[in-house]
């Protein structure tokens, strides 16, 4: 998979906080969790084909998308 990036602000995971703090809770829950393998995991919006995702904020910003099959940058 190519790097990880939100398609509508091009941030990371790693530098987007709420991933952060996700990945910090499941590794104090002692599962130890990066920013990326959080999205890997729990991203419903993340095209594996190409590492593209909607964060939160910016899927939110663009309307919450959906299709019949789910949604995918």
């Amino acid at each position: 998979m190519m790097e990880m990036r939100c398609v509508r602000c091009g941030l990371t995971p790693d530098q987007i906080p709420e991933y952060v703090a996700a990945a910090q809770a499941e590794t104090e829950m002692g599962e130890p969790m990066t920013p990326n393998d959080y999205v890997a995991e729990e991203e419903g919006t993340l095209n594996q084909l190409t590492g593209l995702f909607a964060c939160t904020a910016c899927y939110i910003a663009m309307g919450q998308p959906s299709g019949p099959h789910g949604w995918t940058p």
